[in-house]
């Protein structure tokens, strides 16, 4: 089946952070659950009557440790970003209820120190994490995902 077989499914609702560091440095991890080299910002679904800026924090509590008061919000995006799966996870991922994810980022301040991250949670999706420059974003996630990682980087990079 080809991705167009799934063009009546909807995006599924999630939110994205990224995670920025005092030196300007910005949060990836790379997923468990992958056997490549591809690295992510911390992002995750909206659970359903959930809000936006609570899920976030939510998200980042369960993907890596980080309590609410270890980051604050800098910025929202303006808008929202789609991004389709590839044909070969499409039906696959999320039950074959979802052709992709509809997100909403959020540029936040880290305040904690690195012994605050924890990525041990009780259900890990990273297997090892690092800071990295915001420029190195787009060459470290999965080919899929670069448009949306370019645009997000555009968004937020005159705030950081």
């Amino acid at each position: 089946m080809t991705s167009s077989s799934f063009d009546h499914l909807p995006y599924r609702p999630c939110v994205g952070a990224m995670l920025v560091n005092c030196a300007g440095l910005v949060f990836v991890g790379q997923r468990l659950d992958s056997s490549s080299e591809a690295w992510q910002m911390p992002q995750g679904g909206v659970d359903p009557g959930e809000d936006p800026d609570t899920a976030i924090f939510r998200e980042l509590s369960e993907e890596i440790g980080i309590a609410e008061h270890h980051a604050s919000l800098i910025r929202r995006s303006d808008g929202l970003f789609d991004y389709d799966l590839p044909d070969h996870l499409m039906g696959r991922m999320w039950g074959g209820r979802y052709r992709g994810q509809r997100q909403r980022w959020y540029l936040l301040r880290f305040l904690g120190q690195d012994a605050d991250v924890n990525i041990a949670t009780s259900h890990p999706e990273f297997r090892a994490w690092q800071w990295v420059e915001p420029q190195q974003l787009v060459d470290l996630i999965v080919p899929f995902k670069r448009q949306l990682y370019r645009d997000v980087v555009a968004e937020f990079l005159p705030y950081l």
